[in-house]
């Protein structure tokens, strides 16, 4: 796994976050330490799919990056479901593409046992959904403008199967100053501790500022529950990093 020294060194001028090729190659790596309990994230992401995919249904993992989670589901999904992996990064869909390609050349008997995988480099916010069982939104929205957040989620709710169920996983901020300073600092720690610089971490900080925008676990429930979704409930949370599960009734 290539480790992520992106901002080790010092820049004049630290330019926006951007999912670009530099990134794209040590995305793994990054996500890891930068994002508390991501591993135990993608492994519930995994367990939900056995519960939540149904038959000839459809899963939309919407900012699938490098595919962990479309991978996951995959493992999980009856042979006849369609998984829609999306994102807008052409470096991102690009590896995945590769990736998918050559294991699907080096294991082709356990490839077709699976279900298809359908990769798209496509704004989230123009993707056509239909039939979801499972859409994934694994800290992908916090990159999307504020004011689409709620269509978008909308929109999910509106394709999705009764029974089916939606994860969203975000950082978020807090209203209270004390707790927003506290939980910060123990994110800082972790990325210290995780071998991140004052550097790296300062420069990061600066790329990230009007790019990833977030807000309060309410806003992201009430917005859930404006969209349809008759059980909000946050399984987890480490720091400022959450994960919320909603279902749409039967």
């Amino acid at each position: 796994m290539p480790r992520d020294n992106i901002y080790a060194l010092p820049r004049d001028q630290v330019g926006s976050f951007q999912f670009d090729d530099h990134v794209a190659e040590v995305f793994p790596d990054m996500i890891s330490r930068s994002v508390p309990g991501y591993t135990s994230i993608l492994s519930v992401i995994e367990q939900l799919a056995e519960r939540l995919v149904q038959p000839a249904s459809n899963v939309y993992d919407l900012g699938c990056s490098l595919g962990a989670a479309t991978t996951l589901i995959r493992g999980k999904a009856p042979a006849d479901a369609t998984i829609y992996a999306i994102d807008n990064s052409e470096a991102m869909i690009r590896r995945l593409r590769d990736q998918l390609a050559g294991y699907s050349q080096t294991d082709t008997a356990s490839v077709s046992d699976l279900c298809d995988v359908i990769i798209q480099q496509q704004d989230l916010c123009d993707t056509e959904m239909s039939n979801a069982s499972m859409v994934v939104l694994n800290f992908t929205l916090q990159f999307i403008a504020a004011e689409k957040r709620t269509e978008l989620l909308s929109r999910c709710f509106d394709a999705m199967i009764p029974g089916g169920g939606l994860v969203l996983s975000e950082k978020i901020c807090f209203d209270d100053p004390a707790e927003q300073d506290l939980l910060a600092e123990l994110h800082l720690d972790f990325k210290r501790a995780c071998g991140y610089s004052e550097l790296e971490i300062a420069q990061k900080r600066t790329s990230l500022e009007n790019t990833l925008i977030p807000e309060t676990l309410q806003t992201h429930i009430s917005r859930l529950q404006q969209a349809g979704f008759q059980t909000v409930t946050p399984w987890f949370q480490c720091f400022n990093f959450v994960s919320i599960l909603a279902i749409k009734s039967r």
